[in-house]
């Protein structure tokens, strides 16, 4: 597979909490950080994504928002 993403980070599926038509996937990266995800219940089955199974997490965005205290 190939991606023009450049930010595509391995990981686990520790989560993954069906909805009515989203799920909420997380997934633990290196150094116990969790990433969560909203993809549609569709993806989760077509992806076969499991509960400790592996998976990336790629991340692509148009915005970088910065704030502070």
């Amino acid at each position: 597979m190939k991606l023009s993403a450049r930010n595509v980070v391995p990981g686990k599926v520790v989560a993954i909490q069906k909805g009515a038509t989203t799920a909420h996937v997380r997934i633990e990266i290196a150094g116990g950080q969790v990433l969560t995800s909203s993809i549609t219940n569709e993806a989760v089955d077509e992806l076969g994504l499991t509960v400790g199974g592996p998976a990336y997490a790629v991340i692509k965005a148009s915005d970088v928002l910065v704030a502070v205290d």
